[in-house]
């Protein structure tokens, strides 16, 4: 059994297609199909349900998938830990960033990362905090900048903490709030908000926040973007609860006010604490000047 027909019979198993997965092995579909037939023959089982249409694991291939992943994830660890060990990082990087990252310059700390390991193949995925959390745990994500509550600091995962900032509401220069210097959550009772989808990491300080001051809010906009969010409140349309960084230094059009008991939001560095591999371990030290400034 070689790492190869692995390779090939994960890439089927997710693809459910022999065609796409021979695209994906970056080899001739007839090439992976006499791999998987040969592997079959070996093991005396038949691990995929074909017809011209379909592509289906059967009991004997999904019980042999667990075991597939394991066995590959295991030899391409035990590679990247011999490179590692030579001075050399090979293994893969995934890095999970949300939307209000302001703590590190990601595009520098990649482009720093690339130029020393220029052998790794890096991935950038965004998301929420939650996703990446599981992710890491569970293996599919190596490093990920979060954004919580202070209330609620991550588990499961180590962390750094990066910054702790109170957010700021963010209204436009025609808002009737414009021109004060400072807030109250009740002040802000009548108003309509934009913010992220409810119970995302990205929201839940706003809305404890809130409800711990027995504050009602009517947030009727809800979208992922932070360019969305900010082009809405220069509408008029509505206000905002964000960090003061994100905001442009050039936006004229827009006014942040600090609000008096306002939501405080954590931004972390997060990695696996069982067994980060050795790209996350190097990036974590790229990162470090960043970190510590």
């Amino acid at each position: 059994m070689e790492l190869q027909q692995l390779r090939y019979v994960i890439a089927v198993a997710e693809e459910k297609n022999f065609t796409r997965a021979a695209e994906r092995c970056f080899v001739v579909q007839s090439s992976l199909s006499h791999q998987i037939k040969a592997l079959e023959h070996e093991l005396g089982v038949t691990l995929f349900a074909r017809s011209s249409r379909r592509v289906e694991l059967t009991a004997a291939g999904d019980a042999f998938l667990v075991h597939a992943r394991a066995s590959l994830d295991a030899a391409e660890r035990a590679a990247s830990e011999a490179a590692a060990a030579n001075g050399q990082i090979r293994s893969p990087l995934t890095v999970g960033v949300i939307p209000t990252v302001t703590a590190i310059d990601i595009p520098a700390a990649l482009g720093q990362f690339h130029r020393t390991h220029p052998h790794v193949r890096i991935s950038l995925r965004g998301g929420g905090s939650d996703e990446f959390i599981d992710a890491i745990s569970a293996g599919r994500m190596d490093v990920a900048v979060l954004g919580l509550p202070d209330s609620t600091p991550p588990t499961g995962v180590s962390t750094r903490v990066l910054a702790r900032e109170q957010l700021v509401a963010v209204v436009s220069t025609g808002h009737p709030l414009a021109g004060r210097r400072r807030l109250r959550l009740d002040d802000l009772a009548d108003d309509v908000f934009v913010d992220f989808p409810e119970g995302t990491p990205g929201r839940v300080q706003s809305d404890l926040a809130f409800r711990a001051a027995g504050v009602r809010r009517d947030v009727a906009f809800e979208v992922m973007s932070t360019d969305l969010i900010l082009d809405l409140v220069r509408q008029g349309l509505v206000m905002a609860m964000l960090s003061p960084a994100v905001i442009p230094n050039d936006a004229d059009d827009l006014r942040t006010i600090p609000v008096t008991a306002g939501p405080t939001r954590v931004e972390y560095l997060a990695w696996s604490s069982f067994n980060p591999s050795p790209a996350a371990q190097a990036f974590l030290d790229t990162l470090q000047p960043q970190t510590d400034a």
